[in-house]
Protein backbone atom coordinates (compact mmCIF):
# COMPACT_ATOMS: atom_id res chain seq x y z
CA UNK A 1 0.00 0.00 0.00
CA UNK A 2 1.22 3.31 -0.85
CA UNK A 3 0.79 6.99 0.09
CA UNK A 4 2.37 9.17 -2.02
CA UNK A 5 1.09 12.12 -3.71
CA UNK A 6 3.54 12.89 -5.99
CA UNK A 7 3.48 16.41 -8.47
CA UNK A 8 1.37 19.25 -8.56
CA UNK A 9 -0.63 19.70 -11.86
CA UNK A 10 -2.01 23.57 -12.53
CA UNK A 11 -5.82 23.60 -12.16
CA UNK A 12 -6.56 24.35 -15.77
CA UNK A 13 -4.76 21.72 -18.05
CA UNK A 14 -5.22 18.81 -15.08
CA UNK A 15 -8.64 19.62 -15.84
CA UNK A 16 -8.86 19.04 -19.13
CA UNK A 17 -6.66 16.23 -18.77
CA UNK A 18 -8.87 14.35 -15.90
CA UNK A 19 -11.84 15.03 -18.63
CA UNK A 20 -10.35 13.12 -21.25
CA UNK A 21 -9.20 10.02 -18.83
CA UNK A 22 -10.40 6.59 -20.15
CA UNK A 23 -12.29 4.96 -16.48
CA UNK A 24 -12.98 1.78 -17.28
CA UNK A 25 -13.45 -0.82 -20.07
CA UNK A 26 -16.72 -1.71 -21.88
CA UNK A 27 -17.33 -4.32 -20.43
CA UNK A 28 -16.92 -2.88 -16.72
CA UNK A 29 -19.88 -0.84 -17.84
CA UNK A 30 -21.92 -3.62 -17.62
CA UNK A 31 -24.90 -3.29 -14.63
CA UNK A 32 -25.76 -6.72 -13.31
CA UNK A 33 -28.56 -7.50 -11.95
CA UNK A 34 -27.48 -7.89 -8.61
CA UNK A 35 -26.39 -4.51 -8.24
CA UNK A 36 -29.04 -2.95 -10.84
CA UNK A 37 -30.76 0.28 -8.97
CA UNK A 38 -34.82 -0.38 -8.67
CA UNK A 39 -37.28 1.55 -9.21
CA UNK A 40 -39.35 3.29 -6.37
CA UNK A 41 -42.21 0.79 -6.18
CA UNK A 42 -39.32 -2.13 -6.67
CA UNK A 43 -37.90 -1.35 -3.40
CA UNK A 44 -40.34 0.13 -1.88
CA UNK A 45 -42.31 -3.35 -2.20
CA UNK A 46 -39.30 -4.91 -0.74
CA UNK A 47 -38.67 -3.15 2.26
CA UNK A 48 -39.18 -4.43 5.46
CA UNK A 49 -37.54 -3.51 9.15
CA UNK A 50 -34.69 -5.84 8.22
CA UNK A 51 -33.69 -3.79 5.09
CA UNK A 52 -31.05 -1.29 5.16
CA UNK A 53 -33.49 0.31 2.69
CA UNK A 54 -35.08 3.48 3.96
CA UNK A 55 -39.55 3.71 3.31
CA UNK A 56 -39.54 5.39 -0.37
CA UNK A 57 -41.00 8.82 1.31
CA UNK A 58 -38.14 9.33 3.47
CA UNK A 59 -35.56 12.19 2.07
CA UNK A 60 -32.98 10.06 2.12
CA UNK A 61 -34.58 6.98 0.56
CA UNK A 62 -32.86 7.82 -3.07
CA UNK A 63 -29.59 7.84 -1.85
CA UNK A 64 -29.46 4.70 1.12
CA UNK A 65 -31.66 2.24 -1.47
CA UNK A 66 -28.22 1.91 -3.67
CA UNK A 67 -26.32 1.10 -0.57
CA UNK A 68 -23.48 2.95 -1.87
CA UNK A 69 -22.60 4.12 1.73
CA UNK A 70 -22.02 1.00 4.40
CA UNK A 71 -20.54 1.02 8.26
CA UNK A 72 -18.64 -2.34 8.91
CA UNK A 73 -18.16 -2.85 12.24
CA UNK A 74 -14.25 -1.78 13.77
CA UNK A 75 -11.49 -2.53 12.09
CA UNK A 76 -8.03 -4.38 13.18
CA UNK A 77 -7.36 -1.42 15.65
CA UNK A 78 -10.63 -0.83 17.36
CA UNK A 79 -11.61 1.88 14.86
CA UNK A 80 -15.08 1.95 12.63
CA UNK A 81 -15.35 1.44 9.04
CA UNK A 82 -17.05 3.31 6.75
CA UNK A 83 -17.35 2.41 2.72
CA UNK A 84 -18.13 3.56 -0.38
CA UNK A 85 -18.44 1.58 -3.00
CA UNK A 86 -18.55 3.32 -6.66
CA UNK A 87 -19.62 0.56 -8.56
CA UNK A 88 -23.29 1.26 -6.47
CA UNK A 89 -23.35 4.72 -7.84
CA UNK A 90 -26.03 5.04 -10.52
CA UNK A 91 -25.89 6.96 -13.85
CA UNK A 92 -25.39 11.15 -13.16
CA UNK A 93 -28.85 11.80 -13.73
CA UNK A 94 -30.14 9.35 -11.62
CA UNK A 95 -28.02 10.36 -8.59
CA UNK A 96 -28.23 13.77 -6.51
CA UNK A 97 -24.89 14.41 -5.97
CA UNK A 98 -25.47 16.95 -2.86
CA UNK A 99 -28.31 14.50 -1.20
CA UNK A 100 -25.22 11.84 -1.32
CA UNK A 101 -22.88 14.29 0.11
CA UNK A 102 -25.27 15.00 3.04
CA UNK A 103 -26.08 11.32 3.42
CA UNK A 104 -22.26 10.66 3.63
CA UNK A 105 -21.91 13.13 6.27
CA UNK A 106 -24.76 12.48 7.92
CA UNK A 107 -23.09 8.66 8.71
CA UNK A 108 -19.88 10.55 9.35
CA UNK A 109 -21.25 12.25 12.14
CA UNK A 110 -21.98 9.06 13.65
CA UNK A 111 -18.73 8.95 14.46
CA UNK A 112 -16.15 11.56 13.43
CA UNK A 113 -15.86 11.83 17.64
CA UNK A 114 -13.95 8.74 17.59
CA UNK A 115 -10.86 7.36 15.21
CA UNK A 116 -12.29 6.14 12.33
CA UNK A 117 -11.55 4.08 8.89
CA UNK A 118 -12.53 5.00 5.27
CA UNK A 119 -12.48 2.24 2.82
CA UNK A 120 -13.42 3.05 -0.97
CA UNK A 121 -13.50 0.91 -3.64
CA UNK A 122 -12.99 2.46 -6.23
CA UNK A 123 -13.66 0.09 -8.94
CA UNK A 124 -17.07 0.51 -10.74
CA UNK A 125 -16.51 4.55 -11.22
CA UNK A 126 -17.47 5.27 -14.82
CA UNK A 127 -17.99 7.81 -17.22
CA UNK A 128 -21.55 7.07 -16.67
CA UNK A 129 -21.85 7.63 -12.80
CA UNK A 130 -18.65 9.77 -11.80
CA UNK A 131 -19.62 13.08 -10.27
CA UNK A 132 -18.51 16.17 -11.58
CA UNK A 133 -14.59 17.67 -10.88
CA UNK A 134 -16.17 20.75 -8.99
CA UNK A 135 -18.43 18.26 -6.68
CA UNK A 136 -15.87 16.32 -5.65
CA UNK A 137 -13.28 19.39 -4.81
CA UNK A 138 -16.73 20.74 -2.65
CA UNK A 139 -17.35 17.52 -1.46
CA UNK A 140 -13.28 18.01 -0.29
CA UNK A 141 -14.04 21.35 1.23
CA UNK A 142 -17.05 20.48 2.69
CA UNK A 143 -15.63 17.92 5.17
CA UNK A 144 -14.32 20.35 7.56
CA UNK A 145 -11.48 19.67 10.33
CA UNK A 146 -14.32 18.01 12.49
CA UNK A 147 -14.27 15.19 9.80
CA UNK A 148 -10.50 14.88 9.44
CA UNK A 149 -9.13 15.06 12.76
CA UNK A 150 -9.96 11.66 13.54
CA UNK A 151 -10.22 10.01 10.17
CA UNK A 152 -6.79 7.75 10.87
CA UNK A 153 -6.48 6.23 7.33
CA UNK A 154 -8.61 6.44 3.68
CA UNK A 155 -7.95 2.86 1.85
CA UNK A 156 -8.89 3.20 -1.99
CA UNK A 157 -9.02 -0.14 -3.67
CA UNK A 158 -8.03 -0.96 -6.72
CA UNK A 159 -6.61 2.52 -7.91
CA UNK A 160 -6.55 3.46 -11.86
CA UNK A 161 -4.89 5.91 -13.33
CA UNK A 162 -7.76 8.50 -12.87
CA UNK A 163 -7.91 8.32 -9.52
CA UNK A 164 -4.27 8.93 -8.81
CA UNK A 165 -4.36 11.82 -11.28
CA UNK A 166 -7.33 12.97 -9.25
CA UNK A 167 -5.34 13.24 -5.79
CA UNK A 168 -2.44 15.00 -7.83
CA UNK A 169 -5.16 17.34 -8.98
CA UNK A 170 -6.69 18.00 -5.51
CA UNK A 171 -2.95 17.95 -3.54
CA UNK A 172 -2.57 21.99 -3.11
CA UNK A 173 -6.19 21.51 -1.51
CA UNK A 174 -5.72 18.57 0.43
CA UNK A 175 -3.45 18.95 3.39
CA UNK A 176 -0.12 17.24 4.65
CA UNK A 177 -1.65 15.45 7.03
CA UNK A 178 -4.53 13.66 5.38
CA UNK A 179 -2.06 13.42 2.18
CA UNK A 180 -0.31 10.68 5.03
CA UNK A 181 -3.77 8.47 5.83
CA UNK A 182 -4.20 8.01 1.67
CA UNK A 183 -3.35 4.50 1.18
CA UNK A 184 -3.57 2.78 -2.08
CA UNK A 185 -4.96 -0.81 -2.07
CA UNK A 186 -4.26 -3.05 -5.21
CA UNK A 187 -6.03 -6.10 -3.91
CA UNK A 188 -8.42 -7.31 -1.20
CA UNK A 189 -6.04 -9.28 0.23
CA UNK A 190 -4.38 -6.02 1.26
CA UNK A 191 -6.90 -5.05 3.27
CA UNK A 192 -6.62 -8.55 5.88
CA UNK A 193 -3.58 -6.08 7.38
CA UNK A 194 -6.93 -3.06 8.04
CA UNK A 195 -9.86 -5.37 8.47
CA UNK A 196 -11.59 -8.77 8.46
CA UNK A 197 -12.85 -8.69 4.98
CA UNK A 198 -15.72 -11.58 6.14
CA UNK A 199 -17.11 -8.40 7.76
CA UNK A 200 -17.58 -6.39 4.75
CA UNK A 201 -20.59 -6.60 2.17
CA UNK A 202 -18.09 -6.38 -0.74
CA UNK A 203 -19.92 -5.74 -3.89
CA UNK A 204 -19.85 -9.15 -6.02
CA UNK A 205 -18.50 -6.89 -8.93
CA UNK A 206 -14.99 -5.72 -6.78
CA UNK A 207 -14.36 -9.65 -5.99
CA UNK A 208 -14.48 -10.76 -9.76
CA UNK A 209 -12.83 -7.90 -10.82
CA UNK A 210 -9.93 -8.64 -7.95
CA UNK A 211 -9.56 -12.10 -9.17
CA UNK A 212 -9.47 -10.95 -12.82
CA UNK A 213 -6.57 -8.56 -11.42
CA UNK A 214 -5.01 -11.97 -10.04
CA UNK A 215 -5.73 -14.07 -12.51
CA UNK A 216 -3.55 -11.59 -14.98
CA UNK A 217 -0.45 -12.30 -13.25
CA UNK A 218 2.28 -14.32 -13.59
CA UNK A 219 2.59 -16.42 -10.78
CA UNK A 220 5.62 -15.28 -8.96
CA UNK A 221 4.21 -12.35 -8.86
CA UNK A 222 1.06 -13.20 -7.31
CA UNK A 223 -0.39 -11.28 -4.21
CA UNK A 224 -0.67 -13.68 -1.03
CA UNK A 225 -4.34 -14.60 -0.60
CA UNK A 226 -6.53 -13.96 2.01
CA UNK A 227 -5.36 -16.46 5.06
CA UNK A 228 -7.40 -19.22 5.23
CA UNK A 229 -9.90 -19.76 8.37
CA UNK A 230 -7.74 -22.01 11.21
CA UNK A 231 -10.18 -24.36 12.78
CA UNK A 232 -10.66 -22.55 16.45
CA UNK A 233 -7.98 -23.39 18.98
CA UNK A 234 -9.67 -26.02 21.64
CA UNK A 235 -9.17 -22.72 24.57
CA UNK A 236 -10.38 -20.20 21.63
CA UNK A 237 -12.64 -17.77 23.02
CA UNK A 238 -12.93 -14.70 20.20
CA UNK A 239 -15.68 -15.39 18.19
CA UNK A 240 -17.04 -18.64 20.19
CA UNK A 241 -20.57 -18.87 20.86
CA UNK A 242 -21.42 -17.80 24.88
CA UNK A 243 -22.44 -21.08 25.65
CA UNK A 244 -19.84 -22.79 24.86
CA UNK A 245 -17.45 -20.28 26.64
CA UNK A 246 -20.05 -20.71 29.72
CA UNK A 247 -19.40 -24.64 29.70
CA UNK A 248 -15.93 -24.57 29.50
CA UNK A 249 -15.94 -21.58 32.29
CA UNK A 250 -14.61 -23.96 35.67
CA UNK A 251 -17.30 -21.92 37.59
CA UNK A 252 -19.89 -21.66 34.81
CA UNK A 253 -20.04 -18.06 34.91
CA UNK A 254 -22.27 -16.90 32.02
CA UNK A 255 -20.82 -13.63 31.74
CA UNK A 256 -17.44 -14.79 29.44
CA UNK A 257 -13.76 -14.31 31.36
CA UNK A 258 -12.77 -11.32 28.30
CA UNK A 259 -15.33 -9.28 29.25
CA UNK A 260 -14.65 -10.10 32.92
CA UNK A 261 -11.34 -8.77 32.87
CA UNK A 262 -11.91 -5.75 30.86
CA UNK A 263 -14.67 -4.39 32.41
CA UNK A 264 -12.62 -5.06 36.06
CA UNK A 265 -9.30 -2.94 34.85
CA UNK A 266 -11.56 -0.30 33.27
CA UNK A 267 -13.77 -0.12 36.14
CA UNK A 268 -10.77 0.96 38.13
CA UNK A 269 -8.53 2.87 35.43
CA UNK A 270 -10.91 3.81 32.89
CA UNK A 271 -13.71 5.89 34.30
CA UNK A 272 -11.73 9.17 34.33
CA UNK A 273 -9.90 8.74 30.75
CA UNK A 274 -11.26 11.59 28.26
CA UNK A 275 -12.65 10.03 25.56
CA UNK A 276 -12.50 6.17 26.45
CA UNK A 277 -13.66 3.97 23.76
CA UNK A 278 -12.96 6.05 21.11
CA UNK A 279 -9.47 5.94 20.70
CA UNK A 280 -7.67 2.93 19.08
CA UNK A 281 -4.96 1.18 19.86
CA UNK A 282 -1.52 -0.56 18.74
CA UNK A 283 -2.63 -3.84 16.37
CA UNK A 284 0.06 -5.80 17.18
CA UNK A 285 -0.36 -5.72 20.84
CA UNK A 286 -4.39 -6.28 20.19
CA UNK A 287 -3.53 -9.05 18.24
CA UNK A 288 -1.02 -10.47 21.30
CA UNK A 289 -3.89 -10.53 23.84
CA UNK A 290 -6.55 -12.03 21.69
CA UNK A 291 -3.80 -15.09 20.92
CA UNK A 292 -2.64 -15.44 24.58
CA UNK A 293 -7.15 -15.57 25.88
CA UNK A 294 -7.20 -17.81 22.24
CA UNK A 295 -4.43 -20.09 24.28
CA UNK A 296 -5.57 -20.21 27.57
CA UNK A 297 -3.03 -18.10 29.06
CA UNK A 298 -3.94 -16.06 31.90
CA UNK A 299 -3.84 -12.29 30.98
CA UNK A 300 -3.51 -9.10 33.17
CA UNK A 301 -4.27 -6.22 31.81
CA UNK A 302 -3.04 -4.40 34.42
CA UNK A 303 0.78 -5.14 33.43
CA UNK A 304 -0.11 -2.97 30.42
CA UNK A 305 -1.56 -0.11 31.68
CA UNK A 306 -3.27 0.60 28.66
CA UNK A 307 -7.00 1.99 28.94
CA UNK A 308 -7.37 2.09 25.41
CA UNK A 309 -5.95 -1.52 24.81
CA UNK A 310 -8.38 -3.09 26.90
CA UNK A 311 -11.22 -0.92 25.71
CA UNK A 312 -10.63 -1.93 21.78
CA UNK A 313 -10.57 -5.72 23.35
CA UNK A 314 -14.11 -5.21 24.86
CA UNK A 315 -15.07 -4.08 21.23
CA UNK A 316 -13.25 -6.36 19.62
CA UNK A 317 -14.64 -9.55 21.53
CA UNK A 318 -18.17 -7.92 21.33
CA UNK A 319 -17.75 -8.00 17.56
CA UNK A 320 -16.08 -11.25 16.75
CA UNK A 321 -18.93 -12.89 18.34
CA UNK A 322 -20.63 -15.98 16.14
CA UNK A 323 -24.30 -13.57 16.68
CA UNK A 324 -24.31 -10.40 18.31
CA UNK A 325 -24.87 -9.84 22.12
CA UNK A 326 -28.66 -8.84 21.15
CA UNK A 327 -28.92 -12.12 18.81
CA UNK A 328 -30.64 -11.37 15.37
CA UNK A 329 -33.92 -12.90 16.64
CA UNK A 330 -34.20 -9.13 17.80
CA UNK A 331 -33.10 -7.13 14.94
CA UNK A 332 -36.47 -6.59 13.89
CA UNK A 333 -37.94 -5.70 17.80
CA UNK A 334 -35.15 -3.43 17.60
CA UNK A 335 -34.97 -1.71 14.43
CA UNK A 336 -38.99 -0.84 15.38
CA UNK A 337 -38.25 0.28 18.48
CA UNK A 338 -38.50 3.67 17.82
CA UNK A 339 -42.24 3.51 16.98
CA UNK A 340 -43.20 2.33 20.49
CA UNK A 341 -45.12 4.31 22.53
CA UNK A 342 -42.70 6.23 24.89
CA UNK A 343 -44.84 5.23 27.86
CA UNK A 344 -44.61 1.37 27.03
CA UNK A 345 -40.68 1.76 26.26
CA UNK A 346 -39.14 0.30 29.19
CA UNK A 347 -41.78 -2.19 29.53
CA UNK A 348 -41.09 -3.62 25.82
CA UNK A 349 -37.44 -3.23 26.15
CA UNK A 350 -37.70 -5.21 29.65
CA UNK A 351 -39.24 -8.12 27.75
CA UNK A 352 -37.22 -7.95 24.72
CA UNK A 353 -33.89 -8.56 26.85
CA UNK A 354 -35.43 -10.84 29.21
CA UNK A 355 -36.11 -13.08 25.95
CA UNK A 356 -32.61 -13.50 25.26
CA UNK A 357 -30.65 -16.24 26.12
CA UNK A 358 -29.10 -16.47 29.71
CA UNK A 359 -25.68 -16.03 28.66
CA UNK A 360 -26.46 -13.31 26.39
CA UNK A 361 -28.99 -11.20 29.23
CA UNK A 362 -26.16 -11.72 31.81
CA UNK A 363 -23.34 -10.43 29.63
CA UNK A 364 -25.39 -7.17 28.56
CA UNK A 365 -26.43 -6.83 32.20
CA UNK A 366 -22.90 -6.40 33.01
CA UNK A 367 -21.93 -4.34 30.47
CA UNK A 368 -24.69 -1.89 30.36
CA UNK A 369 -23.83 -1.86 33.92
CA UNK A 370 -20.15 -0.87 33.08
CA UNK A 371 -21.37 1.34 30.88
CA UNK A 372 -23.83 3.25 33.21
CA UNK A 373 -20.85 3.89 35.50
CA UNK A 374 -18.82 5.32 32.52
CA UNK A 375 -21.45 8.13 31.91
CA UNK A 376 -22.09 8.64 35.72
CA UNK A 377 -18.38 10.32 34.76
CA UNK A 378 -19.44 11.97 31.56
CA UNK A 379 -18.15 15.35 32.79
CA UNK A 380 -14.86 14.34 32.75
CA UNK A 381 -14.39 11.33 30.52
CA UNK A 382 -16.91 12.95 28.06
CA UNK A 383 -18.67 9.60 27.21
CA UNK A 384 -22.24 9.96 27.76
CA UNK A 385 -25.04 7.75 27.25
CA UNK A 386 -25.02 8.98 23.35
CA UNK A 387 -22.02 8.81 22.91
CA UNK A 388 -21.83 5.59 24.08
CA UNK A 389 -24.32 4.03 22.38
CA UNK A 390 -23.06 5.54 18.78
CA UNK A 391 -19.67 3.53 20.10
CA UNK A 392 -21.66 -0.02 20.99
CA UNK A 393 -24.79 -0.04 19.39
CA UNK A 394 -22.68 -1.51 16.16
CA UNK A 395 -21.16 -4.17 18.49
CA UNK A 396 -24.16 -5.08 20.20
CA UNK A 397 -26.22 -5.96 16.99
CA UNK A 398 -25.89 -5.83 12.92
CA UNK A 399 -27.69 -7.83 10.50
CA UNK A 400 -26.64 -10.94 9.05
CA UNK A 401 -24.31 -9.10 6.44
CA UNK A 402 -22.71 -7.51 8.92
CA UNK A 403 -22.32 -4.30 7.24
CA UNK A 404 -25.27 -1.54 8.28
CA UNK A 405 -25.89 1.47 6.12
CA UNK A 406 -27.17 4.80 8.11
CA UNK A 407 -30.95 4.12 8.02
CA UNK A 408 -30.08 0.76 10.52
CA UNK A 409 -27.53 1.84 12.68
CA UNK A 410 -29.43 5.18 14.19
CA UNK A 411 -32.63 2.69 15.43
CA UNK A 412 -29.45 0.32 16.72
CA UNK A 413 -28.05 3.38 18.37
CA UNK A 414 -31.42 4.77 19.44
CA UNK A 415 -32.53 1.45 21.41
CA UNK A 416 -28.50 1.46 22.75
CA UNK A 417 -29.10 5.00 24.37
CA UNK A 418 -32.56 4.19 25.88
CA UNK A 419 -31.41 1.08 27.25
CA UNK A 420 -28.53 3.18 28.99
CA UNK A 421 -30.81 5.70 29.88
CA UNK A 422 -33.42 3.56 31.41
CA UNK A 423 -30.83 0.39 32.94
CA UNK A 424 -32.24 1.04 36.29
CA UNK A 425 -35.50 -0.07 35.41
CA UNK A 426 -34.80 -2.47 32.64
CA UNK A 427 -32.80 -4.97 34.56
CA UNK A 428 -34.26 -3.90 38.22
Amino acid sequence: MSSELLVDVGDDSATAQLGQLKLTTIEDQQWPADESYLSKSDVSQQFDASSPHLPWDHPFYDIARHQIIEVAGDDNFGRKVIVFNACRMPPQHQLDHHKLLMYLKGTLDQYVESDYTLIYFHHGLTSENKPSLSWVRDAYREFDRKYKKNIKALYIVHPTMFIKTLLILFKPIISFKFGRKINYVSYLSELEDVVKCDQLVIPSRVREYDNKLRASLKPTTQPPMSPPHSPPLPSQVFGVPLTLLRQRDPDGDPVPVVMRDTVGFLSEQGLEIEGIFRRSANVTLVKEVQLRYNSGATVNLREMEDVHLAAVILKTFLRELPEPLLTYQLYNDIVNFASVSSEIQVTVMKTLVESLPEENYASLRYLITFLAQVSANSEVNKMTNSNLAVVFGPNLLWGRDNAMSLSAIGPINNFTRTLLDQQHLVFA
